[in-house]
Parts: C-alpha cells; structure tokens; sequence
C-alpha cells in the first residue's frame, strides 16, 4: 500500500545501469564484509551509486556509512550537485531485504535503500512505519 507522502508511488524508481552493476560489484568486492554507499540523481532516476567506506566495528554484520561522505553529499546537494536519494548496502550472507537491524537503525525519512544480497538487488522504501518494497525499471545511461 502506497504512503501518501511517498513520491514514489505512482511511478516507482529508475536506475541507470551502471548504477546497478556498480552495486553489484562493490558488494562482491566487500564480501564477506558488507558494502556502503549512497544513492545519487534526480527526482526518481538513480544515475550514480557512490561506494563510500564502511565505518561500523563489525563490518561483517553491519554497515555505518562514512559520516564525511555523507556530509560531503549535502553539501553537494545545496551546491546544486545530484540529489541524495538515499543509500546500498549489501547482505553478504542474507537476502537482499531489510534485516532486524536495518529496521532498528532506519530513520523513517522516506529514503531509498537498496539492498544486495544473494546475487539480487532489491530497493525499499524507509517509511516511518517500516520499509515497503519498492519497483524499479533498469534504463541506459
């Protein structure tokens, strides 16, 4: 069920390809540690997925992206950079769905996740209420 406030309703989210394979591959890279980074473009078209370094202690069962790229990125954004549409992180030895944890730490704000893991990408919606599937269609760059 859609969210009211939820700007993705309606049309569902895009992503370039190369953003997709670049999620892709930075996980691989990362195993068995978890991969990070955030979601760049404009309205509902991802165009860039920015690996940055994963922070957390226990890389391998977490994630904590690096607080500097994320302000960076803000940054970028009032400069009129892409927008922050919101972050990848990659389940090493899980399925690529929001685990206990995600749903402990998410903030609510609406943001895109997207979510590696058995060789899949899934996107999700970071409601208030909890996360909600979100569609996607893969376009060229």
């Amino acid at each position: 069920m859609s969210k009211p406030s939820d700007p993705y309703s309606d049309v569902g989210l895009e992503i370039v390809r190369p953003a997709l394979e670049a999620i892709m591959a930075e996980a691989a890279r990362a195993a068995p540690e978890e991969a990070c980074g955030l979601l760049l473009g404009n309205d509902r078209r991802v165009t860039e997925a920015r690996p940055t370094q994963n922070v957390a202690q226990d890389k391998a069962r977490h994630f904590e992206i690096d607080p500097v790229a994320l302000i960076a990125a803000y940054r970028a954004v009032r400069n009129g950079g892409p927008q922050l549409i919101g972050f990848y992180h990659s389940h090493p030895c899980g399925p690529a769905e929001p685990s206990a944890t995600d749903r402990e730490q998410a903030a609510g704000d609406g943001k895109v996740w997207a979510i590696a893991g058995q060789g899949v990408v899934r996107f999700w919606v970071d409601h208030p209420d909890g996360f909600e599937p979100l569609c996607y269609r893969l376009v060229e760059a």
